[in-house]
């Protein structure tokens, strides 16, 4: 490699078959970088719904939902916040939810 570069006067990195292969590596990053964004961007938006449906339904059922209770909601993963979607209607009180989230808690350790 290095005799042939010697010979044509020009290094590898500036053959025009290099800059193509690196232009089109970069471009396929780019595109990767862009899926990856918006794969994030939907699930994001999937878990923001589920909180504010969730949310939405406690607070027409038992009234202002305390904060500490939201953030906890908040922090669920989108397999937790479905789980919470399907026994929610079942509660007879917000003390039904913290025992609830407190079962979570316990079951992950």
């Amino acid at each position: 490699r290095v005799e042939i570069e010697a010979m044509l006067g020009i290094t590898f990195e500036q053959t025009r078959l290099y800059q193509e292969l690196r232009e089109e590596a970069t471009e396929i990053g780019m595109q990767q970088g862009i899926q990856q964004g918006i794969q994030q961007g939907i699930q994001q938006g999937i878990h923001e719904g589920e909180v504010n449906l969730i949310l939405r339904l406690l607070s027409k059922k038992f009234g202002e939902v305390p904060s500490q209770l939201k953030m906890q909601i908040e922090k669920l993963s989108l397999e937790q916040l479905e789980a919470l979607t399907e026994v929610l209607l079942d509660f007879a009180s917000l003390d039904d939810l913290v025992g609830w989230l407190q079962n979570l808690e316990v079951s992950e350790k």
